[in-house]
């Protein structure tokens, strides 16, 4: 508030009660600092003297008694009274919270309690805690990375390795991290809001199983926000006060394009913008007015708001960018989300955002053709490449799939007929929503002749579907073999449960030669990348052809001798060595 009016050419006092919080203050000519406990009748001669016409109480949530006082000292007086109400985000009540009053009351309650404490209020009152013999050594203390900081953590005597120098924010999952890295018992947080991480330590504590003290109550209090406290400000003084603007953003789900799909909640957000963001066809679509810039990437929306902050002269901008179909559904809207949160987290910018879902292409879709979609598979090859594409088609029944353009729907003919797949059907949904949507039923050999502009998604079905294994147990007489060695069926089952291999896995078969332990590896998850490493010809013609009758796009043959063959190869996490 203070640098806000001080920006302004304002004069003011600011009245603290420390030095330290005096030292915070920054000089300039424009304020005045007080620095002195006052009791009511202190303030009421203090506010006559200087001849003030508007008090801001900008005084902690919880200091209840000099919030009182001062409103003691302005009652019966002609000086106008603002309370300031800063935003410590919103209290939990939850059985895993409780809340404390002071650092000391934490502290002594903290005795009571077993285990590591990770401590999270910063240094300010790390001495409090550190004074407690029964916790000292089970503190966990996280800290910004400088050197002051180190340095009171010394001072305390804080061992360096239950130090924890890094800067936020820090994500749901880091704070999981660190409590099961240091195998914390209790976290100890301020009440510091969703900018600060708050939302984020309780919940990560809650899936945790472990308490979360928070110092401060559960804040009731009456009051304004900055900017309708700076509203306040200029209707009392006939000034024009302006400061960084706070941006209210809106990731909207546009749905299939048409206004007639737009949900009510998109539509409100959507006429109360002031500012669009999007792709191109989004905005001549649904932006209204000029302030309209047809970005979708994160780096550059961020960029655009930097330059927004630093020239406008609003409160608040209210933001709407747009997203087709749901924002919660194969949306870039994920990764603008993160990026701004954590824009958000280093004090950028000051915003709140809000996540509004569309009407998604398969949901349409479904309800035009009449097919559920719940249980159905559903894949994108919109940008990307989905392992064993077909050989997904062969053990599943129904597929959606969401694709580029015609392109894909020719391609995926092609490869179903190369597959011997003639009888599956494949219902093409064009441009869904607009005044020229098409649903097409094509069959593999019409797909390969395919040719539609537009927005494509396609249901695949499959009556032959074959369904797929649970487990790995082929037969060996399912492999090409002729003189090849094979590691047989028995010996394959035990060492594939051995190697314990995740979804996500990197398998080295070295010495692959039939690569009956490559393909019962990579049948096991698609997303499992195998290198199937081999150095005789003769093997590596049967190692190919069975890794193209089994349909496999995970499994990469390696022609070469072990462990020259590896160089290029990179991360693995797994290995298997024949023979």
């Amino acid at each position: 508030m203070s640098e806000i009016l001080s920006s302004e050419h304002m004069e003011h006092t600011v009245c603290v009660a420390t030095e330290y919080a005096a030292d915070l203050i920054k000089d300039n000519e424009y304020v005045s600092v007080n620095c002195k406990r006052m009791d009511a009748d202190e303030m009421k001669s203090f506010i006559s003297e200087g001849e003030y016409s508007l008090i801001v109480d900008a005084t902690h949530p919880y200091a209840y008694e000099v919030s009182e006082n001062i409103k003691k000292a302005v009652a019966d007086s002609e000086v106008s009274y603002i309370r300031l109400k800063r935003d410590t985000g919103a209290s939990v009540s939850d059985e895993t919270v409780r809340y404390f009053a002071s650092n000391e009351e934490c502290a002594a309650a903290l005795s009571s309690l077993n285990g590591n404490i990770l401590l999270t209020t910063g240094t300010k009152e790390l001495g409090i805690y550190a004074a407690n013999p029964e916790i000292k050594d089970r503190l966990y203390v996280r800290i910004i990375p400088n050197e002051e900081s180190l340095r009171i953590c010394v001072d305390n005597g804080i061992n360096m390795k239950n130090v924890i120098a890094m800067q936020g924010p820090f994500t749901l999952e880091m704070n999981e991290a660190m409590i099961d890295m240091y195998d914390i018992s209790c976290v100890v947080s301020k009440q510091c809001g969703k900018n600060g991480g708050f939302d984020k330590k309780v919940q990560s504590a809650k899936n945790k199983n472990i308490p979360v003290f928070v110092i401060g109550c559960e804040d009731n209090s009456e009051g304004l926000s900055l900017g309708e406290t700076i509203e306040k400000i200029n209707e009392i003084s006939g000034s024009k006060i302006s400061a960084s603007p706070k941006f209210n953003i809106s990731l909207i789900g546009t749905g299939m394009g048409s206004k007639e799909v737009l949900t009510l909640e998109a539509r409100k957000a959507i006429d109360e913008a002031d500012i669009y963001m999007g792709a191109s066809r989004l905005l001549e679509t649904f932006a209204k007015g000029d302030d309209k810039f047809a970005l979708y990437k994160p780096e550059e929306i961020i960029e655009k708001l930097l330059e927004i902050k630093e020239k406008s002269e609003k409160r608040i901008i209210k933001v709407a960018i747009l997203f087709s179909g749901d924002a919660s559904f194969f949306s870039g809207a994920s990764g603008v989300y993160e990026k701004l949160m954590t824009v958000i987290g280093e004090g950028k910018l000051c915003a709140d955002i809000r996540v509004i879902p569309g009407i998604s292409s398969v949901s349409y879709f479904a309800s035009k053709t009449g097919k559920a979609y719940s249980g159905v598979e559903i894949l994108r090859i919109h940008g990307r490449k989905v392992n064993n594409l077909i050989r997904k088609i062969q053990n599943t029944r129904e597929i959606f799939m969401l694709v580029s353009g015609d392109k894909d729907v020719r391609m995926l003919g092609e490869m179903l007929l190369e597959a011997e797949l003639e009888n599956v059907v494949i219902t093409t949904g064009v441009n869904l929503s607009y005044e020229d949507e098409k649903i097409v039923e094509l069959s593999p050999a019409e797909c390969t002749s395919f040719s539609q502009n537009g927005l494509i998604i396609c249901h695949i079905y499959n009556s032959d579907a074959i369904s797929r294994s649970a487990s790995h147990g082929m037969k060996d007489e399912r492999f090409n073999r002729n003189s090849t060695p094979m590691t047989k069926e028995e010996i394959r089952d035990v060492s594939i449960c051995k190697l314990g291999l995740k979804e996500d896995s990197v398998l080295l078969d070295i010495g692959a030669g039939t690569g009956s332990i490559s393909i019962e590896s990579a049948l096991l998850s698609d997303d499992i990348k195998v290198y199937a490493i081999e150095r005789k010809d003769e093997a590596l013609q049967i190692l190919n052809e069975n890794v193209d009758m089994f349909k496999l796009d995970n499994i990469e043959v390696v022609s070469g001798e072990a462990p020259e063959a590896l160089e290029n190869i990179g991360y693995a996490t797994h290995a298997f060595i024949g023979g």
